[in-house]
């Protein structure tokens, strides 16, 4: 069989890459191909990666099983969580667009005829599935699972996040050091993705709803046995693809990227999940507008049925054990479309009618169409003057007494601004905090408001005041908040002329955000607005700044 590799395994003008194979050990055995990438985000500083280089293992035993030869390389990840509340969040959100482009320039640099893509955190798996939707090869995106929950805390399983909330609640008297302590050592009980349902394991969902992970792989435990298996089975089914031609083209689509934002809003999934699957649409050719539209259909269509941390008590495991994504694409039927190719080579119908579920139902966790936590969806963008564009919130994640909030505006340029207002007790019930200058142009990099929300819960502020920011929220955030504004006050949208004071009102069951200003007023004070000096900027940041996107058309670098 004629592969994509075999023009340089095969032909005798490319001896000379025959040789630079044979130098490494492999042998005229495996150079009949096919040439599968295993593109390997593993690392010793992300948990959610930390056993990619194990898994790896498995999926190379599956790959030769299948009778295909295994290359790996590495992929840069960072993690979002040890980047957050310092300059360091900046250089994140452009991370996916490295991934992207170093993922591209070695398939095609090495004529890859299929790749599996190991990645688990935030930036990690949307960048893997552009580099699939961009390159057009048959790919398989495997993520590391989800880590165990921690010890008890505050009503729930702990997780990595518990932690920022106890900072708080250190700062407000309400725990002792040595609690603060305790939960530092026993909130993070594994390696894996964080818990909750932020956006590492949001987008893992993602790419399982749109076709481009195994049936049921999505939220296996990091540490279970189970996760390695379906490691092997990857690599016997990529084999598969490449030998039948079913590419990534084939699996990623527009009814594809549909279904995936109809399972974030039936599962509360992250905020931050809309502008990945924006980014991936853009390299298949699908416009922000028509995205835009998919989001508001799902957030007025589809009914929240799985209630997830931060929207709940229950963290992955719980949801892993409930069902999961199969359970909740089954429970939605024909809301999704059945009839999308998958990376198992069938649809999602036959993948469906096939799956058992082997612990039983949880409806706790996971409810029917006709009996759900709220007929409105988990995720709801927001329209009004103070957002033209678009803004993104987690209705699933607000107690309903917060559906309806109206207060004055505290304004701060920049995200430890607002973070140290909060610790010096300077925030007050009923506020509506306004960061801005934190998008993809004005950051740079869209950093996500996760402490501050953290910071408000642990002094018990989460249900008596709000955020709105043109830069970006953690998927374990909970409270009243709107992210993703724009335009972005760096390129003088509406959020840039509001002022301390300001009556500011987000009405979540109308999708509505606006500042009590006339539209003369808010003209003129636009009119009269300058950009605030910016920091001299180099190398990726200087680079990103220049070709972001908006965050309504997904944040990526555009050219």
């Amino acid at each position: 069989m004629k592969f994509r590799s075999s023009e340089i395994l095969s032909d005798p003008v490319f001896t000379e890459n025959r040789a630079l194979y044979k130098s490494m050990g492999f042998s005229d055995e495996d150079l009949k191909g096919p040439l599968i990438g295993i593109a390997n985000a593993w690392n010793e500083l992300v948990p959610g990666h930390y056993n990619l280089r194990q898994l790896s293992e498995f999926v190379k035993k599956g790959i030769y099983r299948a009778g295909g030869m295994a290359v790996e390389f590495g992929v840069i990840a960072a993690c979002d969580g040890q980047s957050c509340g310092h300059n360091g969040m900046k250089y994140i959100l452009p991370t996916r667009d490295l991934i992207a482009c170093d993922i591209e320039a070695m398939a095609e640099a090495h004529r890859l005829d299929g790749i599996v893509m190991l990645g688990s955190c935030d930036k990690i798996v949307p960048g893997m599935l552009m580099a699939a939707a961009r390159l057009g090869i048959p790919a398989i995106l495997l993520v590391g699972g989800p880590m165990a929950g921690g010890v008890s805390f505050d009503g729930r399983k702990s997780d990595s996040t518990s932690v920022s909330e106890a900072v708080g609640m250190l700062s407000a008297g309400r725990i002792s050091k040595e609690t603060l302590s305790m939960l530092e050592d026993n909130a993070a009980p594994s390696c894996g993705s964080c818990s909750y349902y932020g956006t590492a394991n949001s987008m893992g969902c993602a790419a399982e709803a749109m076709g481009m992970s195994l049936t049921g792989s999505s939220l296996i435990p990091a540490t279970a046995s189970e996760r390695f298996r379906s490691g092997e089975m990857t690599g016997i089914k990529i084999v598969e693809l490449v030998k039948r031609g079913v590419t990534a083209r084939d699996i990623i689509t527009r009814n594809s990227l549909e279904n995936a934002a109809k399972i974030m809003v039936a599962t509360g999934g992250s905020t931050n999940t809309f502008i990945h699957l924006s980014a991936i649409a853009h390299e298949i050719g699908t416009d922000a507008e028509t995205m835009m539209k998919i989001y508001d259909r799902a957030s007025e269509t589809i009914p929240s049925i799985a209630m997830v941390n931060p929207a709940s008590c229950y963290d992955m495991e719980d949801f892993y054990r409930a069902g999961g994504i199969p359970q909740v694409m089954k429970e939605l039927g024909e809301d999704i479309d059945l009839s999308c190719m998958t990376v198992t080579g069938k649809d999602l119908r036959e993948n469906l009618g096939a799956w058992s579920d082997q612990f039983g139902i949880d409806r706790r966790v996971i409810r029917t169409k006709e009996d759900p936590f709220g007929r409105s969806g988990g995720l709801a963008v927001m329209r009004g003057n103070l957002a033209p564009g678009t803004g993104i919130t987690k209705p699933i994640a607000m107690d309903p007494a917060m559906y309806h909030f109206s207060g004055p505006a505290r304004v701060f340029d920049c995200e430890e601004d607002a973070n140290r207002a909060i610790l010096d007790g300077n925030i007050k019930e009923g506020d509506v905090l306004v960061i801005r200058y934190e998008g993809p142009k004005g950051g740079p990099g869209m950093r996500e408001m996760y402490f501050a929300m953290k910071l408000l819960y642990g002094r018990g502020l989460a249900k008596k005041t709000a955020i709105i920011t043109d830069g970006r929220f953690s998927g374990t955030n909970n409270g009243c908040f709107v992210g993703h504004i724009s335009p972005e006050a760096a390129e003088g949208g509406p959020i840039a002329a509001v002022r301390d004071g300001d009556i500011i009102t987000i009405d979540v069951e109308n999708k509505r955000l606006d500042v009590d200003l006339s539209p003369e007023e808010l003209e003129a004070r636009l009119k009269d607005w300058k950009r605030p000096p910016q920091k001299e900027l180099k190398g990726i940041l200087a680079i990103y700044a220049k070709l972001a996107a908006s965050a309504a058309e997904g944040g990526m670098m555009k050219v």
